[in-house]
């Protein structure tokens, strides 16, 4: 990190930039909690996040061993791949994710000191224009990490024990267990701390969820979801079910849904501009996915275990279009362009089997484009099986076996009805007009603590300030923290001004505020990471982070520590 040195801190404008877009939408009286702490409930929803990784791994080797014992090499060498290929994946990504973040820095104490002299000012601004200019942005928290050479044999010693630690748990692919034991350590010290430990410990566990969640949700569609369409397979094509392959392809199943409404639930929890999901909406979530997961996986079966060369073909052309029309929405989820296509790659899997929200906005009608599709799939798949099937199967068996697929389908697309029109975080959907929800303008945002600039959030996540008394006497023409009903389309809505915040430090990024539902660009960057938990650290007043608006022109020079 590189600060610059020949000025004095600057404090925060004290009115709205021109070029940020002011709210002008009422909305409801709703606020989210002024602080959300970490409860027991989360505690048990991790512990239950391990009880599915471990039952779901388990299983699945359980059940090779069990084909290996009976000499069913094929199937084994088949279960056995869907278990280790995906597993070696992730722990590969999830190392290259540890060795950058415990990675030595190369700069020293200049930077640090810039960074503790700046964030002990009341008023501070740290920002990260320039970085590309300045070559900042190859490191992070430079200085404040420990640099080669300045901490010692004792320090140098724990280094390399930590390297040799973490290297063991990939080895032995444990990368997820220990991730969600640490962030549920980290959970439990910001619960147990006071601040400012307690909200430096709430920003790691955070951070800590996203990673997790994001590697469980990939392992899950690498490893569950073929495992899960394999299993069914054999059990259809050998007109019986042993118990091992019940028990490998409940896990796997369950491992699916899961990690879906696992995943939106932290995603939801990362962002202030938006409500957290509650845990009976994941409930309900998990089981939308678990039926119509579930009968997407059986009619891939049934059809499988008939044409195995054309249920290839059909995967590859499904995933190509799904890929291609993901494209062509032009998501905005990575840093760069090829981790971008990449990452429309990885989607393109998850909807060969179920709906994933990739863009802003309103998407019945994308979501209703992928659920007729998948229902037209369905039938057919399921169909030229029953015309098709083989005269060992009975009339009778393959009438069951339509009527499970129809419904399971049935039932998770009524669960998809329950979560959208009564458990929704953004509020109830009736019919084809407005929904309740919290929208804001994609590259700004104001903080339900006090009336912001736009494009600040509040830090830590899901940590908000109290609203203090002054605040609360405004009167509705200046409540910005509230969060309103849409009006109907043409009603003209008030404009009221804000005036921002000005004490404490603001951490100012230059970028655009990524849209929901991608990830805020400090949760993927993890540049951007290790310097807001460096600055957050040393800093005495919970920073705030600042995203630049878009079309916003050239900056006036200013004080900044650059990242």
């Amino acid at each position: 990190m590189a600060a610059k040195s020949d000025g004095a801190p600057v404090s925060l404008r004290n009115e709205i930039p021109p070029e940020c877009p002011s709210r002008s939408d009422p909305r409801p009286a709703q606020r989210r909690p002024a602080e959300q702490r970490y409860s027991l409930p989360d505690c048990c929803w991790t512990l239950c996040a391990l009880l599915v990784f471990f039952s779901d791994g388990a299983s699945d080797l359980w059940l090779a061993a069990d084909y290996y014992l009976r000499s069913d090499y094929w199937c084994f060498a088949l279960t056995l791949v869907f278990v280790i290929v995906p597993s070696v994946v992730v722990q590969v990504l999830s190392f290259r994710w540890f060795a950058y973040d415990f990675a030595e820095t190369v700069e020293s104490g200049t930077a640090a000191a810039a960074v503790v002299a700046a964030s002990g000012a009341e008023e501070s601004d740290f920002s990260t224009k320039g970085s590309g200019e300045r070559g900042a942005g190859r490191t992070a928290a430079a200085g404040v990490l420990p640099g080669p050479g300045t901490g010692g044999g004792a320090r140098g010693c724990c280094r390399v024990f930590i390297w040799l630690f973490q290297a063991i748990i990939h080895i032995f692919q444990l990368a997820q267990v220990w991730r969600y034991v640490h962030a549920l350590y980290l959970g439990v010290q910001s619960r147990w701390h006071r601040d400012p430990e307690r909200r430096h410990y709430f920003w790691r566990m955070m951070f800590e969820s996203a990673d997790i969640s994001m590697l469980r949700l990939l392992e899950s569609f690498l490893k569950s979801a073929p495992q899960l369409v394999l299993q069914l397979s054999i059990m259809i094509q050998a007109s019986q079910v042993l118990p091992l392959q019940g028990l490998s392809a409940s896990a796997s199943l369950m491992s699916l849904a899961w990690m879906i409404a696992s995943y939106q639930k932290v995603l939801r929890d990362s962002r202030d501009d938006k409500l957290p999901m509650t845990y009976k909406a994941v409930i309900v979530q998990i089981l939308w996915h678990l039926f119509t997961i579930g009968a997407r996986t059986l009619a891939f079966a049934l059809f499988a275990s008939v044409f195995q060369l054309y249920f290839g073909i059909f995967i590859v052309a499904h995933w190509c279009i799904m890929t291609f029309w993901i494209i062509q929405g032009e998501t905005d989820f990575c840093m760069s362009k090829w981790e971008e296509i990449i990452y429309n790659m990885m989607v393109g899997i998850v909807y060969v089997f179920c709906w994933f929200s990739v863009r802003e906005g309103r998407t019945r009608c994308r979501m209703l484009i992928y659920s007729l599709t998948v229902f037209v799939e369905n039938v057919a798949l399921t169909a030229a099986w029953y015309l098709y099937r083989g005269s060992r199967t009975s009339d009778f068996y393959a009438v069951i076996m339509v009527c499970v697929v129809a419904s399971s389908y049935a039932l998770g697309t009524f669960f998809m009805f329950v979560y959208y029109c009564l458990l929704h975080p953004d509020g109830p959907v009736s019919g084809w007009g407005y929904i309740v929800e919290k929208e804001v303008p994609v590259e700004s945002l104001v903080s339900p603590a006090s009336s912001l600039p736009p494009d600040l959030v509040s830090s830590p996540p899901r940590t908000l300030q109290r609203t203090k008394g002054s605040d609360r006497e405004q009167g509705p023409g200046v409540d910005g923290d509230v969060f309103q009903v849409r009006p109907p389309r043409g009603a003209q809505a008030p404009v009221t001004p804000l005036t921002p915040r000005t004490e404490g430090p603001v951490i100012r990024i230059d970028l655009p505020r990524k849209k929901y539902p991608a990830w805020d660009a400090h949760f993927i960057d993890r540049r951007l990471r290790k310097t807001i938990l460096v600055l957050e650290s040393a800093a005495p007043v919970t920073p705030r982070i600042q995203y630049r608006c878009l079309g916003t022109p050239k900056e006036v020079m200013e004080y900044e520590t650059t990242v």
